[in-house]
């Protein structure tokens, strides 16, 4: 497995995808830090980008890395190495080399701009874990989507429209049935509700440490009392690890049994 991880992590950092995710995320804070010059602003303004871009990026390049090296990893099944081996491998190698892409690209703009002399050190760490988790987590759901769909544009539409559902859907239809029941309680749904979808769940914690729970009104209140405390945080560290795992072991079943 580690051969394969390397091989992939040194394959995906040559290629223009990363240079470009990269960049993209260099540029962005500089212009932002440019503009504003403010550090803590900068933090607010880029955590709203990478909790919508980074899932759909780790699912599109989930998914685009799974087929163009499907016939790569069929002969690697014809030698004797374990499939968990090498899938293990691909999808650590893409989430390494993603997560880097996203870590360089924010941390010298920041640096550049004296964030270690500044109190939003904690924050901005905390906006670097959620990026890097919501990584993991959505290019794990897209290698179980690609390994279920051998038809490219079937894989592609199956992905984009989980990714829809999570960042966009999910929030509307919250919204619609807290509107619909507002005389009955429920922040405690709403609080269970938010585990199951973690672009949610890393855009609250994310907030909450900013400490700008007052936006989301009596609901933000609920989220404070709860992911505010330490047990809180511990429950939502879990719940997105179990975000990470759960699609791992289920990738690894299915490359387990599907027949290439």
């Amino acid at each position: 497995m580690y051969k394969i991880l390397k091989y992939s992590i040194y394959d995906l950092l040559r290629s223009r995808w990363s240079l470009v995710y990269f960049s993209f995320y260099l540029i962005l804070c500089f212009v932002l830090l440019f503009l504003n010059n403010d550090v803590p602003n900068a933090v607010i303004t880029i955590h709203n980008v990478i909790v919508v871009l980074t899932p759909l990026i780790g699912t599109i390049f989930g998914v685009m890395y799974y087929y163009n090296s499907k016939e790569f990893v069929e002969l690697l099944i014809g030698q004797p190495l374990k499939r968990s081996s090498i899938f293990l491998g691909q999808y650590l190698g893409i989430s390494v080399s993603l997560s880097l892409s996203l870590v360089l690209g924010l941390s010298i703009p920041f640096a550049a701009y004296g964030l270690f002399s500044s109190s939003e050190m904690v924050n901005f760490g905390l906006l670097l874990m959620v990026g890097v988790f919501l990584t993991f987590i959505f290019v794990a759901i897209a290698y179980n989507i690609a390994l279920r769909f051998d038809n490219k544009i079937k894989g592609f539409s199956y992905a984009i429209i989980v990714w829809l559902l999570m960042a966009v859907v999910y929030d509307g239809v919250l919204l619609i049935l807290l509107q619909l029941y507002n005389d009955y309680p429920l922040a405690k749904f709403a609080l269970g509700a938010t585990l199951f979808n973690p672009i949610d769940l890393s855009r609250i914690l994310v907030i909450l440490n900013l400490d700008k729970s007052a936006i989301m009104g009596y609901t933000g209140e609920v989220f404070k009392t709860f992911l505010g405390t330490g047990k809180g945080q511990i429950v939502a560290l879990i719940a997105l690890l179990s975000w990470v795992i759960f699609p791992c072991f289920l990738l690894l079943k299915k490359a387990g049994k599907k027949d290439f």
